[in-house]
């Protein structure tokens, strides 16, 4: 019998216990330990999309609370695009980044729930990416090769049989992290009983990959870039940085940047200045202060390939490929009970996206609205409103 994708995938992995070690460079070492401390599985190697494989696999993840005799009382919850493992404070000293939502009496309660988030396949908080150590004794670089985001929903199905896991009670990600959701259901649905796709969309469309392709080139540009092989020099923070710009200006609302800084200038000095066309920072906006400072906190956290591999992932995001019209792509998934939600002032992942996806569902889906001024990181922000959905729609109490 021809054995489908998904199962060719499915295979024993090499379970290992120990902490991962920092991949080489201060941007890939993980942040937070959160429930306990950050693990890693070996997986083997991963059949990829494109073709050929990646060796010697490993991913990391933090998990909370405890997994039932069952195994089915996980919930998987995947990060934004440069997001972490670190979902929730824990037992460590840094809050994560949907504080609040997780923990014990939480919305998901790990007195109840197995939680766990793993760090995607080319990334830099753990899991193999660009800035690993290949089977010569080198970083990837260069050689990493192109990954999906079905690619990584592989590899976490691995990661699942690993722990134990049978089937996820939910599985729920944000922007990027939505799109790893909704490859989860249409991939393996019979692992999966909710799923909960918040700011994402079926496919990435034009405009994204427009955005994500001036990103790619910001980075690429840099001097420092060095073809990906940097790691025996300076890194190209200065692309990264760039990149971090023009993605920071899509994850806002026009109306959130206006009402914080207008035309508002940093100093009393004000910004009709020659100095403006130098290179010294004079004369300067509020406004480019702060993108400034968002890309000073990436470049001091990430690493570049990583960046460039996580973002041609996402460009990737086709939940249809290979699998005919949307409604037939997702026709597999009519026995997972599905949240769609978008955040009202979103120009990144419009609100008409999610509801396409919605339509294209079995059964009556409604789409859900985060309420909020701020964008498209509102599904983010609005903590408290994204467990109120979730609440309702995953986690009665």
């Amino acid at each position: 019998m021809t054995k489908t994708a998904a199962e060719r995938n499915m295979v024993t992995p090499e379970i290992e216990t120990s902490t991962p070690e920092p991949a080489g460079s201060s941007w890939s070492a993980a942040v937070g330990q959160g429930g306990g401390v950050l693990r890693s599985v070996h997986i083997g190697a991963l059949p990829l999309e494109a073709g050929g494989v990646l060796p010697s696999v490993t991913m990391a993840f933090e998990s909370w609370g405890t997994l039932n005799a069952a195994g089915d009382n996980g919930v998987l919850i995947q990060h934004a695009l440069t997001g972490s493992t670190h979902v929730s404070r824990g037992d460590s000293e840094e809050d994560g980044w949907w504080e609040g939502l997780v923990g014990p009496g939480a919305v998901i309660d790990t007195d109840k729930y197995f939680v766990v988030c793993a760090n995607i396949v080319g990334g830099c908080y753990g899991t193999t990416g660009p800035s690993s150590i290949a089977g010569d004794g080198r970083p990837y670089g260069s050689r990493f090769p192109f990954v999906t985001i079905r690619d990584s929903v592989h590899a976490e199905a691995r990661l699942a049989d690993a722990l134990g896991v049978s089937s996820w009670h939910a599985v729920i990600g944000g922007s990027m992290g939505g799109a790893r959701a909704l490859e989860w259901a249409a991939t393996y649905p019979g692992r999966v009983q909710r799923c909960a796709v918040v700011a994402s969309c079926a496919a990435s469309t034009a405009e994204q990959i427009a955005f994500a392709q001036a990103q790619v080139l910001a980075i690429r540009q840099d001097p420092n870039f060095a073809g990906g092989d940097y790691y025996d020099g300076a890194a190209p923070i200065s692309g990264l940085g760039l990149a971090r710009r023009i993605a920071h200006i899509t994850y806002r609302s026009e109306t959130e940047m206006e009402s914080r800084f207008g035309r508002k200038a940093q100093d009393d000095g004000g910004t009709i200045s020659h100095g403006r066309l130098g290179t010294d920072a004079v004369g300067r906006y509020q406004i480019e202060s702060y993108l400034d400072h968002q890309a000073h906190k990436l470049a001091g956290r990430f690493d570049a390939n990583s960046y460039i591999a996580i973002t041609e992932a996402l460009m990737s995001h086709d939940v249809t490929r290979g699998r005919g019209t949307l409604e037939q792509a997702l026709a597999v998934t009519g026995g997972v009970e599905f949240l769609v939600a978008a955040v009202n002032s979103d120009r990144l992942y419009f609100p008409a996206q999610s509801e396409a996806l919605a339509a294209a569902l079995p059964g009556d889906v409604d789409v859900a609205r985060i309420d909020s001024g701020i964008g498209h990181d509102g599904f983010l922000t609005e903590v408290a409103a994204v467990g109120r959905l979730l609440q309702e729609s995953f986690f009665t109490p």
